[in-house]
């Protein structure tokens, strides 16, 4: 069994990991992921920041492995009444900020897509969208977000983006792997809360 830690530093959430068991726990780029495919967190959090006044808290809860998880939080600062692309990202590395997360977190290599119908990433979130006041509160149900098992998030990057996501409907090659969404906002490494 491993023990494992959460630290809160500056806005970015570090995992730290100490095992206790004779074989390796696997990293994603510099944020290591503490989770055995049988025991697991039920609920993370991220702290995303960025090169953009943006900034939030994200929290992903899920009752038990194999069960649709609930992403929860507040983004403020954005630009009034706005869309955003919203996708997990492969790696957890904050090493050059959001522009070190990697590509969209896509093991099962599908191409992207919208998240309620048809081939996507298990990091395709959609949308989401700011009020008059800058402001996302975001309520979104995944079936493929996963907090436990072999393509368990806990340890990615959660992203969001300048511009709307297209779904994989843009008519061009970057529609297929990016949704055309641009620049990376912010973001923050998906840790693990204690329960």
């Amino acid at each position: 069994m491993a023990s494992q830690s959460v630290v809160f530093l500056q806005g970015l959430v570090l995992i730290v990991c100490a095992s206790l068991r004779s074989n390796a726990q696997q990293g994603y780029g510099s944020g290591a992921q503490c989770v055995s495919p049988d025991v697991g967190p039920f609920a993370v959090v991220a702290v995303l920041t960025g090169n953009s006044t943006a900034k939030g808290v994200i929290h992903i809860d899920q009752p038990a492995p194999g069960q649709p998880s609930t992403i929860t939080g507040q983004l403020t600062r954005l630009t009034p009444n706005s869309i955003h692309g919203f996708h997990v990202h492969g790696l957890g590395d904050l090493s050059k900020g959001c522009e070190s997360a990697g590509a969209h977190y896509n093991p099962t290599k599908q191409t992207h897509g919208d998240p309620n119908s048809g081939p996507h990433h298990i990091g395709d979130l959609g949308n989401i969208a700011s009020d008059a006041n800058g402001v996302i509160n975001v309520n979104i149900v995944s079936k493929d977000v996963q907090l436990t098992g072999q393509y368990s998030v806990v340890g990615r990057m959660i992203l969001v983006h300048l511009v709307m996501d297209d779904l994989g409907m843009g008519g061009n090659t970057a529609s297929l792997v990016t949704g055309n969404s641009g620049a990376r906002l912010a973001c923050g490494v998906l840790g693990q809360l204690k329960l």
